[in-house]
């Protein structure tokens, strides 16, 4: 029964990174390139390498990740080296399959706009199973805690290099235009990987905390956790509650807290995945309420 359950996670994470592939290969062939706009990492130097070199783009996709993937099998994970070559490969097949295809060239900054959302759902939705398209992540993983920058910092500024070296190739209006489809990917691959309806985890510390923790579960339908902690200058006792909400509800939450306690401490962090427990609507006393969370 798991060896099943295990095949049928990997088939569905193969076929939503083909999906990915496909949706990138789209915003490259018909929005980005045709209109001499580069992406950031390996793909960004790819598109490069083909403009100067008249080489297919497919080429440079699967020849400058091959070294990454050989370090990304060293150091990371045979199950991701795999699914990241899958990933590469797909993207190079589907390229060279829309390398013909009618291309959108008539708005510059209506190409960059799309062309960057369309390759944030493509990149978001491999990285999302697993995959990934750019080695240069990979490294960045690996010389992150070597170093004195994190691993987003050095993924910015290879990209701030690749991105600025399209302007002795391109030009400057193209390389500025590139930046705002890269900005305008990175936020879509956010929402891809994350959802519209982010969570929230959320701690308030209150001398009222059992009437805020009624209100919670009441008006809100969310389930709150007590902790029982001891304050670093005042030695007091006091009850700590702890509940996760989504976006949305942040407003409503504070409401709730304030309106009962207008001194109360709430301390609030982005929580990028939800597992466990109960995390869905269900009815009770004739409303639409959260289940119950359990922690």
């Amino acid at each position: 029964m798991l060896r099943k359950k295990h095949w049928l996670r990997l088939i569905k994470r193969i076929i939503f990174i083909t999906l990915g592939a496909a949706i990138t290969a789209v915003s490259l062939e018909l929005f980005l390139i045709p209109n001499q706009l580069i992406d950031g990492g390996i793909i960004g130097i790819s598109i490069l390498s083909s403009h100067l070199s008249s080489l297919p783009l497919a080429w440079f996709i699967v020849g400058l990740n091959i070294p990454f993937l050989i370090l990304g099998y060293l150091h990371i994970g045979k199950t991701f080296a795999l699914l990241t070559l899958y990933a590469v490969s797909a993207l190079a097949y589907f390229t060279t399959v829309l390398h013909h295809a009618p291309a959108f060239n008539e708005d510059l900054l209506l190409a960059t706009i799309f062309g960057g959302i369309i390759l944030g759902i493509g990149v978001g939705l491999i990285l999302r199973y697993g995959g990934s398209l750019d080695g240069t992540e990979i490294v960045a993983l690996m010389l992150g805690p070597k170093l004195s920058f994190s691993v987003g910092e050095i993924i910015m500024f290879a990209n701030i290099f690749i991105l600025g070296s399209a302007g002795f190739v391109f030009g400057w209006v193209n390389a500025m235009y590139s930046m705002i489809a890269y900005f305008v990917a990175f936020k879509t691959i956010d929402l891809v990987i994350d959802g519209l309806d982010k969570s929230r985890s959320v701690m308030i510390i209150s001398d009222n905390s059992e009437e805020i923790s009624d209100a919670i579960l009441n008006r809100l339908g969310r389930g709150v956790t007590h902790f029982h902690a001891k304050g670093g200058y005042t030695q007091n006792y006091k009850e700590v509650l702890y509940c996760v909400v989504t976006r949305l509800e942040i407003a409503k939450l504070r409401s709730i807290v304030f309106d009962i306690d207008p001194e109360a401490f709430m301390a609030i962090e982005e929580v990028h995945d939800v597992h466990g427990g109960r995390f869905k609507k269900k009815a009770i006393h004739g409303k639409q309420l959260q289940k119950k969370s359990r922690f």
